[in-house]
């Protein structure tokens, strides 16, 4: 009966080719080396063999690995706190290997009729690709970002594979499907092979730089793409010179009004939701490039989502409710732009949704204090990830499915409430976990 349910619903569901061999080969491999690190290592722990199981897995497990560390509710905390090393820059591709993909991509003469130098050691390396600074032979400074060898395969591979196990194991195990793992995983499966196509990127940064230049907006600056240098797993961009909001410390340095700046680049988020048609959905620290001359680049535009109009409505709703924290309106915009089969109960969501704010609000009062006997369940509720899924979960006890691109967009407004401490200045700090009411609403005044 399961399988008569996959072959109905699923039925391209996994390709048992070349493609798919090559990939059992290279998984015994990473766990056969992950086997000898337990021998040979002192036995280190089960997160941590996991953790470098998965890195050795390659690009659909780092992503797996990042769901597990931004997602405290459903995994035991040490995993979580193992997985955060995820985040960081994964273990990067030789250049003789992508220089394979640009000349597939590019031509054989790809340098000296496109590029005059490529650096060989990247600016950056991520799951699915990697960044190298370079110079046209026309003499700009660029970076290109190619995508690594064979990982859409892999991708492609992996996540149908991990999929339709999910479909079954959540037939085999009916109480598994409060947990939409099945659900998860075809969201990140699709997500991710938006990220692959880098034409599509192209595109997106195209039709923000336009909103940019429609709207007037000179404080907030989008790379330059390349199309000549450029293809679907290749992109090439202007560089832009300045400090990631990552380092912090520089950026503090480098101005004594960081909140004006950050300020514009909120500004123009919260314009772009209902003046584009995409907003960027991943400007997380490192994707926010603070410029020499004080305005903010956006880069990074594999990640982007689209809202309706009803949904626009029903998202600036909620964003001002949760600036004032009115637990009743919140409940009523999530009702807008969630969708919902029974009678929702506003007042009981109302109340679980204050209970969420005021025991967070709790824990970072008393961060000693955590839960002795369930601390994963309250574990750095600060973290945006750990927020958007705490009221995700709180809303799905209630009957309220959201579509992704809501979940997109609350997940970067938490970003930027994350940014508090350097989006307000002295007289505008953080109050709890949601921005102080007087502070954000002179930032929404223009949409009044």
């Amino acid at each position: 009966m399961i399988f008569q349910t996959i072959y109905k619903e699923v039925p391209s569901a996994v390709s048992f080719g070349f493609n798919s061999i090559n990939r059992i080969r290279q998984t015994a491999t990473a766990l056969g080396k992950t086997g000898l690190d337990w021998v040979f290592d002192g036995q280190p722990s089960p997160p941590v063999l996991m953790r470098r199981a998965f890195e050795r897995l390659g690009a659909t497990y780092i992503k797996l690995g990042q769901l597990i560390a931004s997602s405290p509710s459903l995994f035991p905390v040490e995993y979580v706190k193992e997985f955060h090393r995820c985040l960081d820059q994964t273990e990067s591709v030789p250049f003789n290997q992508m220089h394979k993909i640009l000349k597939s991509e590019l031509g054989f003469g790809y340098m000296g009729e496109i590029f005059a130098d490529i650096d060989p050691v990247p600016l950056a390396s991520a799951s699915i690709a990697q960044v190298y600074a370079a110079k046209l032979t026309s003499g700009e400074d660029v970076v290109i970002k190619i995508q690594r060898p064979g990982v859409k395969n892999i991708l492609s591979t992996d996540l149908n594979f991990l999929y339709y196990s999910a479909v079954v194991l959540e037939r085999l195990v009916p109480r598994l499907q409060h947990i939409s793992l099945a659900g998860i995983l075809s969201e990140i499966r699709r997500t991710v092979f938006e990220e692959c196509d880098f034409i599509k990127e192209a595109e997106n940064i195209k039709i923000f730089s336009e909103f940019l230049k429609e709207s007037g907006n000179t404080r907030v600056v989008t790379p330059r793409v390349y199309p000549h240098a450029s293809s679907k797993r290749v992109l090439t961009m202007e560089r832009l010179y300045g400090i990631p909001l990552t380092d912090r410390e520089q950026f503090l340095k480098s101005t004594d009004q960081p909140h004006m700046i950050l300020g514009a680049a909120f500004e123009t988020w919260l314009a772009s939701i209902a003046g584009c048609e995409l907003f960027h959905a991943d400007l997380h620290a490192g994707n926010l490039l603070i410029l020499e001359d004080g305005r903010v680049g956006f880069i990074d535009f594999g990640i982007v989502g689209r809202i309706s109009e009803k949904t626009q409505e029903g998202v600036m709703s909620l964003i001002q409710a949760m600036i004032m924290k009115d637990y009743t309106s919140i409940a009523e915009a999530m009702l807008i732009i969630g969708m919902t089969r029974t009678k929702v109960d506003t007042a009981l969501l109302a109340k679980d949704l204050e209970d969420f704010y005021n025991a967070g609000e709790s824990l970072a009062d008393e961060t000693l204090l955590i839960n002795a006997a369930d601390p994963a369940s309250m574990a750095n509720l600060d973290e945006p990830e750990q927020i958007l899924l705490e009221m995700v979960r709180i809303a799905e006890t209630h009957g309220i499915r959201f579509p992704r691109e809501f979940t997109l967009l609350l997940k970067q407004f938490l970003y930027f409430d994350s940014y508090g401490d350097l989006l307000f200045d002295m007289d505008m700090l953080m109050d709890g976990m949601m921005p102080d009411m007087d502070a954000l609403q002179k930032k929404l005044e223009w949409l009044e």
